[in-house]
């Protein structure tokens, strides 16, 4: 069963990180007159290799028991996140590029898309291959 969830494992993981992304171009977008704002943003591919546990969380504690509550996966640490840098520097030190925010906001709102889509049909062939169970 294991090799039906994992995929689904994958693009839930990566859903919830285009989704905090979003969050953080919308913020970057939302500050875009504050003096001194300085822009965020995540490296999408790391963070979504340390949410499947292709790589290490850094600084990520360890459960000593069975009691003990965890940190959700993928969840990104202040610590973690990137600062953007403007192309020239603003009399008010903000760094938000509002093209450049637009851009990513369109560009992950797609992948976000693209991600729901993998999941819908995948759901939907193994609802079909559980319906019709002879064929295959």
């Amino acid at each position: 069963m294991s090799s039906t969830i994992s995929p689904l494992d994958f693009h839930a993981q990566a859903l919830m990180l285009r989704a905090e992304r979003q969050r953080l171009i919308a913020s970057n977008i939302a500050n875009a007159d504050t003096p001194g704002y300085q822009a965020r943003d995540m490296d999408f591919g790391k963070a979504l290799q340390q949410a499947t546990g292709a790589l290490p969380v850094p600084g990520a504690m360890t459960t000593t028991h069975a009691g003990h509550m965890s940190v959700a996966a993928g969840a990104a640490s202040d610590n973690e996140l990137l600062y953007a840098t403007g192309p020239q520097d603003s009399l008010d030190r903000n760094t938000v590029d509002l093209d450049r925010e637009r851009a990513a906001f369109a560009e992950n709102a797609v992948k976000y898309e693209a991600t729901l889509r993998f999941i819908n049909n995948h759901v939907r062939n193994l609802t079909e291959a559980m319906r019709n169970p002879s064929q295959g």
